[in-house]
Order: structure tokens, then sequence, then C-alpha cells
């Protein structure tokens, strides 16, 4: 068994957690809103027809934003179809996701679920078949409080008072060629600069997301920003990165390893937003908004082929998630957590069914999937200031990233309590590693919490028949003695611990 070591010191601080990480993405696609998160009729069904099954398990989850309603869907939306009496709202054809739009879910279902929810909301806007009016008459509608044809509108519609919504995208992908409205980057750089200092001329105070690249191995990465930035630096204060990953051809070393190019994303998008501030000479320092995040298996998606025919809410990308998949959203949750001090926002994609940690099924059970667990156990034990974890291990050689680190980690610490919660992640396919963690600089305490994913088999997964067959175990291996850690950490495996340092 080889061995690694991780020195902790409250001095080692990257900036305090910010809750933003923990957010999610609500979109219209496949049976993430109809028979997800809404489904009047359902034996667990509110009022308002938002399942309260979904619900417990969303607050379980520890979500703290939500994006919506898109995504590609967004490209294409025409946010006044899902407003007003639902006997008079139309259905639509999706074109994102070849599906009919009912409509009956819009803009006043979402905010009253997020209320319900406890989240705050991250509202997309439509600059793909759309513009700076559109985008002006929904920011009217949703959040003036009276006195106006669309303020007013709204109150007619049973929202009497204005919806909190302070943090906007500009648009979704539109680097990307799959996107309706695709755009160049001087094109979508001049729209978003509009867009965005008229939105400011009626809530100065607003938070605004221009689009990113839709992957780093776009063609046009790193370029893209540069020229999104140079028309709307200004008026923007943050700029998104996309990213998914997925095992491929039996590669699981490379892909555990997957939050390397995680770093190396934010890295790269931030030096390129540092780089025009420096062109400028400003002092602004722009955010950045990973706002879709996950594992997702793409190659299944192409495989199955286009679809004929046009449904309502149709089942699409339901990924199964599982212990493996779990790992690496563990160690993706390491990686959005060290470079808190550049990342406002993140939203893992998506909240229920598609790609999703939470499953149900129409008239059903709502379950968790895999890789609920790691995001809700970062979620909860997360607190305080996020320390740099000095790490030393051995590496392992990946197919897709060259040499890596076998262990990875990342720290908080909430001085006020004086808890600790350290976040590892071993990604050796074939050997434990002894992790030997100093954290004498806390003083003496003890271990509150050791929990892990580690499957003998990382191909298990939870089903709505085995709903609980990969749950977080506790890891026994774990011991605290005069401020010094010691833990066996599981091939291929992620590990959360939560200590008491009060002396």
């Amino acid at each position: 068994m080889t061995t690694a070591t991780i020195v902790l010191d409250p001095a080692f601080r990257v900036a305090p957690v910010n809750r933003r990480t923990f957010g999610t993405f609500v979109e219209h696609l496949g049976r993430c809103v109809y028979t997800g998160i809404f489904e009047p009729g359902h034996p667990k069904a509110d009022d308002d027809g938002f399942r309260e099954d979904v619900l417990a398990l969303v607050r379980e989850l520890g979500v703290s934003t939500v994006r919506y309603p898109g995504g590609n869907f967004v490209s294409g939306y025409r946010w006044e179809d899902g407003v007003g009496p639902l006997e008079s709202r139309p259905r639509r054809l999706d074109l994102a996701w070849k599906s009919i739009e009912t409509n009956e879910f819009g803009l006043n279902e979402f905010m009253r679920w997020t209320r319900k929810a406890g989240l705050e909301p991250m509202m997309a806007l439509n600059l793909g078949t759309r513009g700076v009016q559109e985008a002006l008459d929904l920011l009217e509608y949703a959040t003036h409080p009276s006195g106006t044809h669309l303020s007013e509108l709204r109150r007619e519609h049973g929202e009497k008072d204005p919806h909190d919504i302070g943090l906007w995208c500009l648009g979704n992908e539109l680097d990307g060629p799959w996107q309706i409205g695709h755009k160049t980057a001087h094109e979508y750089g001049r729209l978003a600069a509009e867009s965005a200092r008229a939105m400011k001329m009626v809530k100065p105070d607003l938070e605004l997301v221009a689009c990113g690249s839709s992957s780093s191995g776009m063609p046009t990465f790193g370029s893209w920003e540069a020229e999104v930035l140079e028309e709307a630096f200004e008026y923007v204060d943050h700029i998104s990165c996309h990213a998914y990953y997925q095992e491929t051809d039996g590669d699981l070393g490379s892909f555990l390893a997957s939050a390397v190019n995680m770093d190396h994303f934010i890295g790269s998008v931030a030096a390129t937003a540092d780089h025009v501030a420096a062109k400028r000479k400003s002092d602004k320092r722009i955010g950045i908004s990973f706002d879709e995040w996950n594992v997702w298996y793409q190659s299944h998606m192409h495989e199955a082929g286009p679809r004929d025919e046009w449904e309502i809410a149709p089942r699409l990308i339901e990924d199964e998630y599982n212990a493996a998949d779990a790992v690496v959203v563990g160690s993706l949750l390491i990686s959005l957590l060290r470079n808190t001090d550049r990342v406002a926002v993140a939203c893992q994609a998506q909240l229920v069914n598609a790609i999703a940690p939470i499953r149900s099924e129409p008239g059903g059970a709502a379950w968790r999937q895999t890789i609920f667990h790691p995001f809700a156990l970062t979620s909860r034990m997360a607190a305080g200031e996020v320390l740099r974890a000095e790490i030393t291990a051995p590496s392992v050689q990946t197919a897709k990233y060259g040499e890596v680190p076998a262990v990875d980690a990342v720290a908080t610490y909430d001085e006020a309590s004086g808890d600790v919660a350290v976040f590892m992640v071993n990604r050796h396919t074939g050997s434990d590693i002894t992790v030997e963690l100093d954290a004498r600089a806390f003083g003496s305490g003890s271990v509150d919490e050791a929990v892990g994913i580690y499957e003998a088999d990382v191909y298990s997964t939870n089903t709505e028949a085995e709903p609980e067959r990969v749950v977080p175990k506790p890891n026994t291996s774990v011991r605290l003695d005069g401020g010094k850690l010691r833990a066996v950490l599981p091939k291929a495996s992620w590990t959360a611990v939560k200590l008491s340092a009060r002396t």
C-alpha cells in the first residue's frame, strides 16, 4: 500500500465557502420539469402540482441556486407562453430537444417552486432567436413592482409582488453550432453587451453572466472568451464554463482524473478574463459561472440517434449513474471548492431525471442516484473558509491527462465552530492509499464523521427497485491522534472527513 501526505493550516486560506457552489439546473428537457419537479395528480403532489417527494430530496441535496429554463431550450423559448391562464397557453415545438412544450409550467410556477424549495433563482434569457427588447420585457414583467403594462400583467396573473431575481444568464452556449441562433463571438458579444447595458439601466445591481465556451474542447475556446469580453467587459459580472465528463473505452483511470481538466478550464478562462482586464487597465475581476457541469454519457445519446416523433416530456438522457460516477462528481466538487476565489456560481446539470442526482417515475417513486451523495455531503459539511491542501502523493499515469497525483483533496475550516472538513479522492484504480494528514495547526480534537463512496464493483448503481445499493459507507480506518490523522482511502474512492478541532 502506498502513502500520501496532506498538510492543512488555517493560514492556507483560499476564500470563504461560496454557497452558490452548490447550485443546480432545471431545464425543459425530457422529464426534468414534467413528472420531475412538477406532476399534478401525483399522490405526493401539493396544491401547485409540485412533487413533495422530489422537493424533500432537493432540500436534502443541499442545493442553493437553480438555473432555469435552459440550456439549449432557452434559445428558442418565448417566456410569454408560460404565463397567464393555463387554458390560453400555447403548445410549441421545442427544436432543441425535439419535443412538444405545453407551457403548463412557466416563470410564475418556477418562482413558486423556488420559494418552496428555498432556492435562489438564476434566470436565463433567450438571446438565440430574441434580443434586447425581449430581455427588457421579461425583466419588467418579473421584477418591476407595479404601475407599468408588464408589471401589472404579472399582478393580474396572481403574482402581486415582484420576483426576486438578481442573477441572469445572457443566453446559452451560443458558440455551439447546435444552438438555435448560433452566433460568432463578435455577434454574441455585441448582443450581450447591449442587453446587459439596457438591463442595468432598469436595475443597476443585477449580476449578469455572459456565455463562455460550451466546452474547453471547442475550436474557438479561449478566443471566444476574449472576444466576448472585449465587447461586454464593462457590463457583465461573470462568464460561463460548461463541462461534462464520461468514461470512454474502459479508461477508468482518465475518468477518475477528470478534475484535472476542470482545474485547467477554470484557470484558462480566469487568465483570459484577466488579460482583457489588463488591456483595459481595469481592476474589475470577472467571475466564473460554472453553470453546467456533471457526468454525462453523451455517447449514449449519440448512439440512440435522432427521434422520429414529437412528444411531450419524452425520456431523454436519463443516465443511470454508478459508483465511479459518484467518485468523479465528488472530485469535481473538490475542484470547484479549490477555485472558490474565482468560481462565483456552479450548477450541476441537471436536477431530476435528465442526467440528474434525483430520479422519479410518473405516478411512482423518487430516489437518489449515486451522484446525489457526494453533492449532499459536501454541501452539508463545507463551511467557513476553503483551505488549500498541501499534498504529496504518488502519481498515476492516465491516457488523457498524463501523469497526475493519485490523491487530490481540499478542506474547509469554520473558525466559529472549530470544525474542519476534508474531502479526498483516490484516483488509483488498483491500490488503496494510506493518507497521513497533519492538522496539528488546529489543535487536538476528534473525528466527528468519516464516510465515503467506495464499492468493490465500481459500476454498481441505484435503481427504483434497489435505491440504496450505493450509499456513503463509514470509513473505519480514520484515526486522529495529537492532530495527526491517518486514513486508508480505498481504490477509486471519494472520502469526506469532519473533524471537531476544538482544543
